[in-house]
């Protein structure tokens, strides 16, 4: 059997791209745009438990419930700003697209992140 491709939409298998983030035992994403690559794969796998890890302390909810009827279909990321390997915040913009039922649809955000102890988190996003 093949490996499962990663819902994120970089060639890598699942394990070797975001696969390797999720989980309790997950590494740290070595970038804002692996992050948000992982929260959106997250998402499309209903990984509440990585969201709220990634999520910024100051912005976390204190809790998410994941409607079980979206199905998320494809991330297409349109802009990084910073958020490299020395960086301490970053913007990535992105479109994520969804189905739910018969009707499709597309979120559309500009998030940013910041990384506080070796670690990025997810801060907020405004939707455009």
């Amino acid at each position: 059997m093949p490996p499962r491709p990663c819902p994120c939409g970089l060639p890598e298998p699942f394990d070797a791209c975001c696969g390797r983030y999720l989980g309790e035992t997950g590494s740290a994403a070595p970038t804002a745009e692996a992050l948000m690559r992982s929260r959106y794969t997250a998402f499309a796998r209903g990984d509440v438990d990585h969201l709220l890890r990634t999520w910024h302390p100051a912005t976390r909810p204190t809790n998410l419930t994941l409607d079980p009827a979206i199905r998320w279909t494809q991330l297409e990321v349109l802009d990084r700003v910073g958020g490299g390997l020395l960086d301490s915040d970053g913007v990535v913009e992105f479109r994520a697209h969804h189905r739910e039922g018969q009707q499709t649809g597309v979120l559309h955000e500009r998030s940013r992140f910041v990384r506080e102890a070796g670690r990025w988190f997810y801060r907020d996003g405004s939707v455009r």
